[in-house]
């Protein structure tokens, strides 16, 4: 199967079982552990959060070079923290990389904009704030919103969107088929238990920031 070969090539090394594939539209946010993948004639998917812990300008070669492609895209977005990283390199070079996030600013910014974000870099887009954020809410960090512009560099190079009004020529993401994998790395920690800590930790740091925000109203101070 060219699914289960290019994950091979992809994590070497690591213990790969099958599992239940899903649709493109579904799989891009897989359960940690798993990954979705798929290779048609001259394009290659590999669907894995664990991707989204790498930076473009340090990616691993053995990952660029999996898909065996002269072009590799690669793009993550989370909606929790409006988080977007893209990037493209052009027969093993970088040629556009950007990330960036309100709370981290831009992380990465390297070679020219494409046409699709001059409108966002030229401030047409910017974040609207909303009655519910408060009269005391500052505007938003950044000059436009990344996951709108994720949405856009999504579309402009694979094709299709997840949020937003689908175009005529937009890939119904839906149609897509993956096939699944479970991808363990046999030296390393099991994703489940750390995922299982990381938000164990988080909820601990929500609790403090819930009780830190409940004392300061009681002395009619703003939350922080």
């Amino acid at each position: 199967m060219a699914a289960a070969a290019l994950i091979a090539r992809a994590y070497p090394g690591s213990d790969v079982e099958p599992a239940p594939g899903e649709s493109l539209w579904d799989g891009t946010y897989p359960s940690d552990g798993t990954c979705y993948a798929a290779s048609f004639d001259g394009v290659a998917i590999v669907c894995d959060r664990r991707l989204m812990e790498h930076r473009p300008s340090l990616m691993p070669p053995h990952l660029l070079a999996a898909g065996g492609g002269d072009r590799v895209f690669f793009h993550v977005m989370h909606s929790v923290s409006d988080a977007l990283t893209f990037a493209v390199w052009e027969g093993g070079v970088l040629v556009r990389s950007l990330s960036l996030s309100p709370d981290s600013g831009i992380v990465e910014n390297i070679g020219a904009p494409y046409e699709f974000e001059a409108s966002f870099w030229a401030g047409e887009h910017p974040v609207e704030s909303y009655p519910w954020w408060g009269e005391d809410q500052p505007p938003y960090p950044l000059a436009f919103h990344p996951l709108e512009l994720g949405e856009e560099a999504l579309r402009a190079f694979a094709g299709f969107v997840l949020e937003g009004c689908l175009l005529p020529d937009d890939v119904d993401a839906d149609a897509v088929p993956l096939h699944g994998f479970r991808v363990t790395d046999p030296d390393g920690p099991d994703p489940v238990r750390v995922r299982a800590e990381l938000e164990q930790r988080v909820a601990a740091m929500r609790l403090r920031s819930h009780t830190t925000i409940q004392f300061g109203a009681s002395h009619g101070q703003d939350g922080a």
